[in-house]
């Protein structure tokens, strides 16, 4: 299963932690909104991400709830009808809840750094230190604990869940 090293964290200054992030950015930002539908599942989460009426992703994924630098295991199929699989998905799984964002995607060297606007929830920033073959995970912590710094992300900024535990409350 692919794998990540991930952090989450509030943005303690969204504006300033966006120009740093314009800096590192090996290429322009992408600006992208998704609805990301969530199913109860008896371990991990599956969600179905919509992107375009015509485009989604159905996203499996294993994660600690722990703050700082962790692994995530995920599997990702892409999809042309989100709106059918959603409604095959919802007949057959219990929707947990839905989390809406607007997200600016900015990628540096082999990590993904989020800044998401969350319905209800408020300003976060994400890193995705994709990792490579044969890379061990803690030198994928090493990326995140290094681009933490440059980013200004402290400890107590950290977050231990999905956005969705926020808003549900689990």
């Amino acid at each position: 299963m692919p794998h990540n090293v991930e952090i989450k964290a509030v943005a303690s200054d969204f504006e300033r932690q966006k120009q740093i992030a314009e800096s590192l950015s090996d290429e322009p930002a992408k600006q992208i909104e998704q609805e990301d539908i969530f199913y109860h599942t008896p371990h991990g989460r599956l969600k179905l991400r919509i992107v375009s009426p015509d485009y989604g992703e159905l996203i499996y994924y294993e994660r600690e709830d722990a703050c700082g630098p962790k692994p995530s295991h995920y599997l990702v199929y892409k999809i042309e009808s989100p709106a059918v699989l959603n409604s095959l998905l919802s007949s057959a799984l219990d929707v947990r809840g839905v989390v809406r964002k607007k997200r600016i995607l900015y990628l540096a060297g082999q990590t993904r750094i989020h800044l998401d606007e969350v319905e209800e929830l408020g300003s976060f920033i994400e890193l995705e230190v994709v990792m490579q073959a044969g890379q061990s995970i803690d030198a994928g912590r090493q990326i995140a604990v290094d681009l933490m710094t440059r980013l200004g992300i402290r400890d107590e900024d950290l977050i231990h869940n999905a956005y969705i535990d926020l808003l549900t409350k689990e």
